[in-house]
């Protein structure tokens, strides 16, 4: 895993063997920025990482620019990684790491945020209530923008708040506003 842009260009994390989640490739990551580069200024947005895993993502935002992020995953294994990763870098206070269930977060959550990015389980269909929970509870500032990757089986252009989706590889993002 490495960070492909921002004050942490090039700083790279060896994920361990047998770790829980799949991070989203380097090559769909770039993509993705490319993408977002276009779209936002990074420098003091709010993000939350649904489904955090590597953290991959979140470290990307950090690097260039996002004030906080909040990095929600239910494996205990994989938030405590984050958080030493975030102790590495010195961003222990601009991620906030949660573990607890990604649907069960959104529920209880009471702030905006003007990015969301979830990338759960390719396998695990919960992309719809994901989408869902945000809109419902009005979690996204206004402009802001909902970002959920999935795969190729997944599709999710007929949801409400639907804007485009992006192919890259095996990896897609849906975009939301």
């Amino acid at each position: 895993m490495r960070i492909v842009s921002g004050k942490f260009k090039g700083r790279t994390f060896s994920v361990p063997s047998g770790f829980p989640s799949r991070p989203t490739t380097d090559f769909a990551k770039e993509g993705l920025f490319n993408i977002l580069n276009n779209q936002l200024d990074y420098d003091g947005i709010r993000v939350l990482d649904l489904c955090a895993g590597t953290g991959n993502i979140s470290f990307e935002f950090i690097s260039r620019g996002a004030e906080l992020v909040t990095a929600v995953d239910k494996n205990r294994k994989v938030s405590s990684w984050i958080t030493v990763n975030a102790s590495k870098l010195g961003v222990t206070e601009q991620v906030k790491v949660v573990n607890m269930d990604c649907l069960g977060f959104l529920q209880k959550c009471t702030q905006q945020f003007d990015v969301i990015f979830a990338d759960p389980p390719f396998e695990v269909s919960i992309h719809s209530q994901l989408k869902m929970a945000v809109f419902s509870r009005n979690l996204l500032r206004e402009g802001g923008l909902m970002i959920i990757e999935h795969g190729k089986q997944t599709s999710l252009s007929e949801e409400t708040n639907f804007v485009n989706k992006r192919t890259f590889g095996n990896v897609n993002f849906s975009f939301f506003q």
